[in-house]
């Protein structure tokens, strides 16, 4: 599983690992069912603690992005996929809101807003 920790982030390792991970099932990465490693492999593999890892599974359970199986492991839960996606837009969607704003109060014209988010999106393709 390919997880990037950066401690030059001001978010805590486990919030950074449950994003990450989040972000692979909403993204079609890892789909319902889909076995995760087990928090000892995972720590690991990412040299931290299993305590770490063990709070990003609780916290991904917790919010119905996981399920465990005792002596089994972690899985994918199934979830509805449009619901969550529909919810990322609308966070998304107020991400952007603000920024407009911010644009606004700074003389940033639509056109020049558009260019940027362009540069940006078309960045993250090249990466």
């Amino acid at each position: 599983m390919n997880i990037n920790i950066t401690n030059s982030s001001g978010q805590p390792i486990y919030e950074q690992i449950a994003t990450q991970i989040r972000n692979m099932i909403l993204s079609g990465k890892l789909k319902d069912g889909d076995a995760l490693p087990s928090m000892r492999l995972l720590a690991k593999e990412l040299r931290i603690s299993v305590i770490t890892t063990k709070r990003a599974y609780e916290e991904l359970e917790k919010d119905g992005f996981l399920y465990s199986v005792v002596g089994k492991g972690s899985f994918v839960a199934a979830r509805n996929t449009d619901f969550l996606k529909e919810l990322k837009l609308k966070e998304m969607e107020e991400h952007l809101r603000e920024a407009i704003l911010q644009a606004r109060i700074f003389g940033v014209t639509k056109e020049e807003i558009i260019d940027i988010i362009t540069m940006l999106y078309e960045e993250e393709d090249e990466s």
